[in-house]
């Protein structure tokens, strides 16, 4: 069977921007995510935009998490060593179980660009109540090569030989 052959599963994916200086209109990161799902096909469940303060973060996300009308979450920003990057504090304690390979292969693909300054990203990703989710740096570029070179093809249902949308939808 070929990859053309296999159904394409359409998820339902919300776009978290954390950010104490963004906007709507300078928000370049979550407007490419929100671009790159619905270009493939996946439909924008919910976008928002939210200081770095990881109760709030939690607050967010839990209430995605908890909601059948979200499948993916994918979190920009917050995720380098300032005092107010907090994502993966608030993040990984909503998680069921950790993708640990996210954010080594993230690390590995932008080491490609940047070299030894990847060590300073703390990508993550993770499997809470059937709900997958990636936090990604705030950067457009991050967030394009974590799209391009992970989530395109681990949240596209024709992917083999595994990808994740098998442990997001309910199968009948």
């Amino acid at each position: 069977m070929s990859h053309a052959d296999l159904a394409f599963v359409p998820l339902k994916i919300a776009v978290l921007t954390v950010s104490d200086t963004r906007d709507e209109s300078t928000d370049t990161s979550g407007q490419y995510l929100v671009q790159a799902i619905t270009e493939a096909g996946h439909q924008l469940a919910d976008k928002a935009i939210l200081k770095d303060d990881k109760y709030q973060l939690r607050a967010r996300v839990s209430s995605w998490i908890a909601s059948s009308e979200v499948q993916v979450v994918l979190i920009t920003g917050g995720t380098g060593f300032t005092g107010r990057d907090t994502t993966p504090e608030a993040i990984a304690p909503l998680l069921d179980s950790q993708i640990d390979g996210f954010g080594e292969l993230f690390r590995h693909l932008t080491y490609q660009e940047l070299g030894t300054s990847t060590v300073q990203s703390r990508a993550l990703g993770g499997l809470a109540n059937r709900t997958a989710i990636f936090c990604l740096p705030g950067s457009t570029g991050a967030c394009r090569t974590g799209w391009t070179g992970i989530l395109a093809e681990q949240l596209d249902s024709r992917h083999k030989p595994c990808n994740f949308v098998q442990h997001l939808i309910e199968v009948e």
